[in-house]
């Protein structure tokens, strides 16, 4: 079984209308609802794949519901603790006559003292017997900064691989506790530096593995010789899901996988796969032969 944490689950709302008429009442022609974000798109792309995987973070009021039936219908168990506040809602409405969109996106819950320490106690219960563990996406308020980093400790005294797909602080302090892999979101750059850090250098804080997504490539250091760089051909301005390449990567971690092989199976994933997590695998059987693996430029 493979671990997904979600400590912002987000369940995502489309409305579909002809045309959006501000000030005025309009007809939503179709509406749905996915959850999405982080470990959530993780854990769907992973479940594409046939994977054993269980969502576990926060969820709270009617969104929690609807997550988590998108989630089981996708194949994917869950095991969320409860919160008192709603889970945050993103609101796209697609304008089809002028073929546009318009996303508004709520604010993050407020997570108590009390609904940490409970999710605390049941995540470490659910790693025992865990393939990997993946912890991606964006913190609520109310968790400590460095709320990754004792997860990840948590997991490699239960023995189990853990994955960080963060940036900013969440990330920087997470490396210090050794995580098998870490993806470098785009905020990733150390406090104060103004840019990002490349995989090396997230390595050579005490990561294991590190990966960072740039454009229709991934770019990683393990650790054990020069870096890699693995790109998809043929697809210039192609951008790839970083929770996709997390979902790639996990054999790496927790099946022996080789490095370059994983790197190919990630990118093709990526490429394969939307903002929910789904994937085409149609589309990856194909865009698997075109991706290229070497050293890192």
């Amino acid at each position: 079984m493979i671990l997904t944490v979600s400590l912002n689950a987000t369940l995502h709302v489309s409305y579909e209308t002809d045309t959006v008429t501000w000030g005025a009442p309009n007809h939503v022609r179709q509406l749905t609802y996915r959850a999405g974000s982080g470990g959530l798109a993780v854990a769907r792309a992973l479940a594409s794949l046939g994977e054993d995987v269980l969502a576990a973070g926060f969820a709270g009021g009617g969104a929690a519901s609807l997550i988590e039936a998108d989630l089981a219908r996708a194949g994917v168990a869950t095991a969320f603790t409860r919160t008192g506040r709603e889970s945050r809602r993103t609101v796209e409405v697609l304008d089809e006559d002028r073929e546009q969109s318009t996303t508004l996106t709520e604010p993050a819950p407020f997570i108590t003292t009390e609904e940490l320490g409970r999710f605390a106690a049941e995540y470490r219960k659910l790693l025992p017997g865990g393939e990997a563990v993946v912890l991606s996406g964006g913190l609520p308020s109310g968790l400590p900064v460095d709320v990754y980093a004792s997860l990840v400790s948590y997991a490699t005294d239960a023995g189990v691989p853990a994955i960080v797909h963060a940036g900013g602080p969440a990330l920087w302090h997470s490396l210090a506790r050794g995580p098998a892999l870490v993806l470098a979101a785009s905020t990733a750059g150390a406090p104060g530096a103004g840019q990002s850090a490349g995989p090396a250098a997230l390595v050579a804080r005490g990561a294991a593995a590190a990966v960072m997504v740039s454009g229709s490539a991934v770019l990683a250091a393990t650790g054990r010789g020069p870096g890699l760089r693995a790109r998809l051909d043929g697809y210039p301005g192609l951008a790839l899901s970083g929770e996709a390449v997390v979902a790639g990567l996990v054999p790496a971690v927790a099946q022996d996988s080789t490095w370059p092989d994983a790197l190919r199976h990630a990118v093709a994933l990526a490429a394969a796969a939307d903002p929910a997590g789904a994937v085409d695998l149609d589309a990856y059987e194909l865009l698997s032969a075109d991706v290229s693996v070497g050293p890192a430029e």
